[in-house]
């Protein structure tokens, strides 16, 4: 019997169709990260992960692909095989050398880093939600920068409107109100997985491999790996 076969078979057990399975695959594998609280498709397709979750690990394990799954605080992301993931046992295959991995500009690693260690202190301090979840205004991030790194926000609106985009994609923040996203009084939440996307060995690289200087740094230049599948088109 083909694997096709016997999996369309344990998808009828389960009440689903081949075609939810592929689109639940094609959406992870796509943008990397499934988070329940994001959006109501994400909501959907998080549920149909958690009812699938031993079919999904089934079929993506010959190609050695890692998924960390939080219950406790509903998301999912996919790490490409020999990718060290906090709460996961070391794989014993190497990472690619490109392919899978996507780069973040100096910008969005500055900005990453600094999210982390904004993190960081308000779990030491009890400043979480019961989602995991730490509330930061914009302002609040742009004197962290500065204190932190000596960097700024970018000043141009556009490309800062970019910048908190990606970092939205990768699921690290979200903006918990309507209001312009530019502008100092807004506030964002940076979400657990920040956690697991930063890790340790990645904090250390990335103080390595940071300039001190080239305060606006947005260009790819010496960009970082991240051990994350990413899209560069906007995430819904």
């Amino acid at each position: 019997m083909k694997l096709t076969e016997q999996l369309q078979q344990a998808l009828i057990t389960k009440r689903f169709s081949m075609d939810e399975f592929s689109e639940l695959l094609i959406r992870l594998m796509d943008y990397g990260v499934l988070s329940r609280d994001e959006s109501q498709i994400e909501t959907l397709l998080y549920d149909r992960f958690v009812q699938l979750e031993e079919l999904v690990l089934d079929y993506l394990s010959p190609l050695h692909v890692r998924i960390q799954h939080d219950t406790r605080f509903g998301f999912v992301r996919v790490f490409p095989p020999g990718a060290k993931v906090p709460g996961l046992p070391d794989d014993d295959n190497q990472p690619f050398a490109g392919g899978l991995r996507a780069t973040l500009s100096q910008q969005e690693i500055a900005a990453v880093l600094v999210l982390r260690a904004e993190y960081d202190k308000a779990l030491r301090e009890g400043q979480v939600d019961d989602q995991g979840c730490v509330l930061l205004s914009l302002e609040g991030f742009g004197i962290a920068m500065r204190n932190l790194l000596n960097r700024s926000l970018p000043e141009k609106k556009t490309e800062r409107t970019q910048l908190f985009r990606r970092i939205r994609q990768l699921r690290l923040i979200r903006f918990i109100s309507s209001a312009e996203e530019s502008t100092d009084d807004a506030w964002l939440k940076i979400r657990p997985s920040i956690t697991s996307f930063v890790s340790e060995a990645v904090l250390q690289q990335i103080r390595q491999d940071l300039p001190a200087s080239d305060e606006n740094g947005a260009g790819e230049g010496g960009a970082v790996e991240s051990t994350l599948f990413t899209r560069h088109e906007e995430a819904e």
